[in-house]
């Protein structure tokens, strides 16, 4: 997709039509380096799971320019044909829930989105285990997803949004059901895979634990984003 990362410029979403209408975002900017963690906060309603809807392509914007991977996407309008294509090979997803396949093992629930994107079973399941080695889970590579600590089911599912290389990652409230411990491993391992991957990444959080670890924060309040210089503790 040439140049990777993410930029937003001027992005609204409006709900509703007349009277009952509701602006869930104003005027949203944000840009993301590849190689970069940038962590979005704000108290609850503010917009933060309305922007990432929009940013993964589930929900249509009413406004603005989001560009991907240095291809825009939207732009007043979709600029792409198949959103559902887009979600499967440029945007990787990690949420609060690892989400995994009950009834796959570790191995396939990484390699499945590679699969589906028409890759060769063997090229997918090469692609997993060198995954699984790099989040140091390789151990469990056989293991059904019950077998796994929650902090295992995290870093398979970091290893799965990784999958199909995209360059960009949504992850929202990765850490939310970790104690501070593996919360802080997870978001040393999300940095550690935005450097290797060179991926773009976005963390939308309320975990007052990780928070101090980011370089640079984005707060969004009443549908409109500030940006800050976060503290970048050392994890």
């Amino acid at each position: 997709m040439g140049e990777l990362g993410i930029r937003i410029e001027h992005l609204r979403k409006r709900y509703g039509e007349g009277d009952t209408a509701v602006d869930a975002l104003k005027d949203v900017n944000m840009t993301v380096a590849p190689g970069e963690v940038v962590g979005l906060i704000g108290p609850s309603g503010s917009g933060k799971s309305t922007l990432l809807k929009c940013l993964g392509a589930v929900i249509e914007p009413s406004g603005g320019r989001m560009v991907l991977g240095g291809e825009t996407i939207y732009d007043d309008g979709w600029k792409i044909t198949d959103l559902r294509a887009l979600r499967r090979d440029s945007i990787g997803f990690v949420f609060q829930a690892p989400y995994l396949i009950p009834f796959l093992d570790v191995t396939d629930n990484v390699a499945l989105l590679p699969m589906l994107a028409g890759r060769p079973n063997t090229e997918a399941r090469t692609r997993a285990r060198e995954l699984l080695k790099a989040l140091d889970v390789d151990h469990r590579a056989g293991a059904q997803p019950s077998e796994l600590s929650g902090g295992e089911q995290q870093r398979v599912s970091i290893a799965r949004a990784l999958a199909n290389r995209p360059p960009v990652i949504l992850a929202d409230e990765p850490t939310a059901p970790l104690d501070s411990e593996r919360a802080l491993a997870v978001v040393r391992i999300l940095n550690q895979m935005a450097t290797k991957y060179h991926t773009a990444i976005i963390v939308v959080t309320h975990d007052e634990k990780i928070i101090p670890t980011f370089k640079r924060i984005y707060h969004i309040r009443d549908g409109r984003t500030e940006e800050e210089a976060g503290q970048g503790l050392s994890l």
